[in-house]
Order: structure tokens, then sequence, then C-alpha cells
């Protein structure tokens, strides 16, 4: 049964069953915690001791997640969002300990504010269970500053161990492509080395990393992780020297491409390299020469500077044609992912992709669809939702009959009011416009072929010109058509 719009479940006896949420968290860090199964268990024997139920939905869970942070969590950030819809899905969100919530005092302050104050749920330890008092509040405050303490102690010695390890040559990561790991050291594998020496000989004698990644993709060979090389894949190899028996740690996690940044340890590894020293040497000076003879890369600005930006489609991946020099290349192709060149100069795409548009609408020779994101798409898709989340209650007043809580009346009750409104729902639904006059469509947009072929109107104009009525163009090689998709 309903009350106030909180979900609440009734007793024979007449008393309520109020709704929890459950979160469990374990991280790689800490080998001594309960398992996310333990945790469950011991959560859901707390919520029925104390009135409770927790729903199988509601059970929220993050493994081998760090908890310094929330933005990583996918579970956690689920529930959060979850709390925030009205009416409140459930009353209070139970935990083995506060420190699965947070380990950062920052995000635990914001979220248990938000939780408490301003959606009313509550967020409880069931195994260091305080009151709402003022000294129950400092002791939750010093739990949460003993568990942050716990945590950053306990990176530090991590860190500490493993810069220990790679003083002494030891591998403390994943095995870079070229080798396996075996007890903490780097072990050749023969295949993968074989791959890598051919990259630093072909770099070496003038082959580009591009030229290279799209070798390797067209002979099926993958990564160390099964993917497609890509342009900065071979860059990322070529520049690694755990080739020539060095190992490189970055304690300090610093991001980008510094690879001689002071803090970046470089030490002699015990294992054996797969390069000589005469070859590499040579890459890395061709590297050099390649770094300081590049142009500097201008900040890309988000203002279409060309009339076909990002409308136009590679044929064969699906990929988007983006500038290159004076015309279009698939992006894909450029990195290395595409084995077919899809460049086209943009004045011969400009005027090709005009014609076919005039050529299309006076000839009636188009399909029409809607727009990904019209409003009576986004009105059935925000209905669907409210429609999940009846089903939602369904479940849940199934698991009150089945536990007992419910009576078969009670449940049929409130069973039928719940398919009642699914069904007011689904007809709430608007009826999309399939029919969409063809003529009037053409003769509307063949109004525009004299201002997309106006020089004087800027390249942006025309581009948001084109985005009412064209939802992309794709040109096909090595056939050179080209085919152009409408939307109403």
């Amino acid at each position: 049964m309903s009350r106030k719009g909180d979900f609440y479940l009734k007793k024979k006896t007449g008393d309520y069953m109020k709704i929890a949420a459950a979160y469990v968290r374990v991280s790689t860090e800490d080998q001594t915690e309960l398992s996310p199964t333990s945790q469950i268990k011991q959560i859901r024997e707390y919520a029925k001791n104390h009135g409770y139920i927790v729903p199988n939905e509601f059970v929220f869970a993050d493994e081998g997640i760090s908890g310094k942070n929330t933005q990583k969590r996918p579970a956690f950030n689920r529930m959060i969002g979850l709390a925030k819809t009205k009416p409140k899905p459930f009353e209070c969100i139970l935990l083995w300990k506060y420190s699965r919530f947070a380990r950062n005092r920052e995000d635990s302050i914001v979220y248990k504010s938000m939780l408490r104050k301003q959606l009313g749920i509550d967020v409880i330890s069931i195994s260091e269970n305080l009151g709402d008092d003022k000294m129950s509040i400092l002791i939750e405050a010093l739990i949460e500053a003993m568990d942050e303490y716990y945590s950053i102690n306990l990176a530090e010695e991590v860190k500490r161990g493993m810069t220990e390890r790679v003083s002494r040559g030891e591998a403390v990561s994943v095995p870079a492509y070229g080798y396996d790991i075996e007890e903490g050291k780097y072990i050749i594998n023969e295949a993968e080395a074989e791959v890598v020496r051919q990259i630093f000989s072909d770099f070496n004698n003038g082959v580009g990393t591009v030229t290279i990644a799209r070798n390797l993709n067209a002979i099926g060979i993958k990564t160390k992780r099964g993917k497609l090389w890509e342009n900065r894949t071979v860059k990322y190899i070529l520049h690694n020297p755990v080739y020539i028996g060095k190992i490189r740690w970055n304690p300090e996690e610093i991001t980008g491409l510094n690879y001689d940044h002071e803090k970046i340890m470089l030490v002699d590894g015990i294992h054996e390299p797969l390069l000589t020293k005469d070859l590499w040497d040579s890459v890395q000076e061709k590297l050099s020469l390649m770094k300081k003879t590049r142009k500097p890369r201008e900040r890309s600005n988000p203002t279409p500077d060309y009339m076909l930006y990002g409308l136009m489609r590679c044929g064969s991946c699906g990929g988007t044609l983006t500038q290159s020099r004076d015309g279009l290349q698939c992006h894909k192709y450029a990195h290395g992912t595409c084995d077919t060149s899809h460049y086209i100069s943009l004045s011969k795409a400009n005027t090709a992709v005009i014609d076919l548009i005039q050529h299309t609408l006076e000839n009636g020779i188009f399909t029409l669809t809607p727009k990904k994101q019209d409003v009576s798409t986004q009105q059935i898709a925000m209905i669907d939702k409210q429609i999940q989340s009846e089903k939602n209650k369904l479940i849940r007043v199934k698991e009150a009959f089945e536990y007992g809580v419910d009576t078969l009346e009670e449940y049929k009750e409130n069973k039928n009011k719940i398919l009642q409104k699914i069904s007011e729902l689904e007809s709430s639904k608007p009826v999309q416009q399939t029919n969409i006059d063809k003529k009037k469509f053409a003769q509307k947009y063949l109004g525009v072929i004299d201002t997309l072929k106006d020089d004087t109107v800027s390249e942006a104009d025309k581009n948001h010109i084109l985005r009412q009525f064209v939802e992309k163009i794709v040109l096909h090689r090595p056939s050179n058509e080209i085919e152009i998709f409408y939307h109403y």
C-alpha cells in the first residue's frame, strides 16, 4: 500500500515495512573486508530486524573499485540518481561500514547532506550503528576521518612497495606488448616480440605510424587488449624503453606524453631486451626530429568552418570525414583503423552535395526519417521510463505478497492499480508523425539551394541550414557515389 507518495509495505499486523536500498563496495586495495555477498547478507539480516525490505533492484554493488572518489563508481552514481526521483524510492541506504560509502570526507559530507537534508533519505552503517544525536554525529565524523587516513596510508604503502620493486628492476604493471609477466619479471612473448621488432624496423626505414597501424590491422594482428592498432598505439610502443631492458615507472601519475619528466623513474630492468641499442637510438632520433618539425596544433574551434562540418560519413566504416589539408578524410583512416581512403576536396564535395540535393528534391527520389531527438520521441522515452518504474512496483508488491507482508487480496488490489496506471501511460504516448508531404518538404528546401551556393553566406550558416533537413551524407569508395539521408 502506498502512503504519502513514499514506498511502504504493510504487514498483516498493521505495521509498515519501509523500503531500503543497499550499497556494497569491495576495493582491490583491502583484502580483509567482507565479500559483496557477505555484505549483502548482513545488510538483509539487519533490514529484517529493523523493519526494512531491500528489493533486489535496490541492491547496488561496485566491485574492485577504489573508494577515493565517486566518479568511477557506476552503481553508486545510479543509486544517487534514483534517490533524486520523486516520489522517493526508498527511505534509507544501508551500508556494511561508512567506509563503503566514501573514503573521501568531502564526497561523504556532500552526498550524505544531500540525501538526508534534501531528499529525506538516511545513510545507515549496520556495523557502526549510531543515532542522530550530537555525539553520534561526532563519532561518525571521526570514523570517516580514520577511514580516509587508512585509505591514504594504504595508497602510500602500495606506492612505496611498487617503487621499491621498480628500483630492483622488477615489473609492477601490466606487461607491455611483446612481454608477459611471470613472478614479477617480464618474459619475452616471441609472437608479439616479432611485431615489436617489425614496428621499429619499419619506422626506422621511413614508414609512418599511421601506415604501420593500418598494415597491422590489415593482417589481423591485435593489440594486447585485443583491439585495433591506432597511430597513438604505435607511437607509445616506439617511445617505450622497456624494449631495451629499462623499466619506466610513473609513481606521481603524471598525465600526458611527457616521457622525460623529472619525476618519472627510469631504471635498468632484470628482463631481456627485444631491440639493439643502435636501433632504439636511431628511432628516438627520428621521433625527436618529427617533434621539432611538427607545427604546433591549433586549438579546435567548435564553430563550423566549412559547410559539410560533421555531416559527411565514410562509406566503409561509418566514421566522420574531418578536415584534412584542403579536403575531407575519414578520421579512422587517419588513425589507421579504416583501410579505405575517403579523401575528397572541399570544393568538390560542396559542389557534388549541392547538385545532388537539388536533383533528389526536384525528382522526389529521396526518403525521410524522423529526427532522432524530436519532441514526440523525447515524450515517448519519458513515458517508457515511467512505465518501467510501474513495472518495478509490480515486482515489489509481488515480493510483499511472497514474504507474507500483504494478503492475497491486498496483492491483487495493488497489482490492478499498477496495471491500470501502465495502461493509462501506454494510451498517453504521442503518435509520431509518419506521413510527411514529400512535395512540400522538397519545395521548402529547394528554396535554400541558392543560399548554399552564395559565397557571401558564412560556412557556419550554411552548415546550420543543412542540418535542418539533412541527417548525414555518405561517401562511397571506390564508386565515388554520394548518398544523402534526409530527416524531418
